[in-house]
């Protein structure tokens, strides 16, 4: 990636998770905007190490990037194991919720 588009990459991506992280009210238009840029050089630029990087630190940008990507690669970046893990855990809880049901009471 050559070091302008690059660096408009980062700037967007930074932007991006500062009006996400905003916690003041943050102008639609503007939010609107900065999507509508970040979402253009995500779907024009290669995917190297360089936009990987970018992913990687900013969580925003990512879940954008794999929306963007979704009829490709369905949630690439997000993690299988914490996902797993919560519906095992799910699993299992509504397994002891019917078996607490089914015991009588005394």
């Amino acid at each position: 990636m050559n070091t302008t588009v690059s660096q408009n990459l980062v700037t967007l991506a930074r932007m991006l998770e500062r009006l996400d992280r905003s916690g003041v009210a943050v102008d639609p238009q503007q939010y609107r905007g900065v999507v509508e840029h970040l979402s253009e050089l995500l779907r024009t630029l290669p995917h190297d190490a360089g936009m990987d990087a970018v992913l990687q630190a900013s969580p925003a940008t990512a879940e954008l990037y794999e929306n963007l990507n979704y009829q490709h690669a369905g949630l690439c970046r997000s993690p299988l194991d914490p996902a797993l893990a919560a519906e095992v855990a799910a699993r299992e809880a509504i397994e002891l919720a019917r078996h607490s049901a089914a015991q009588p009471r005394h």
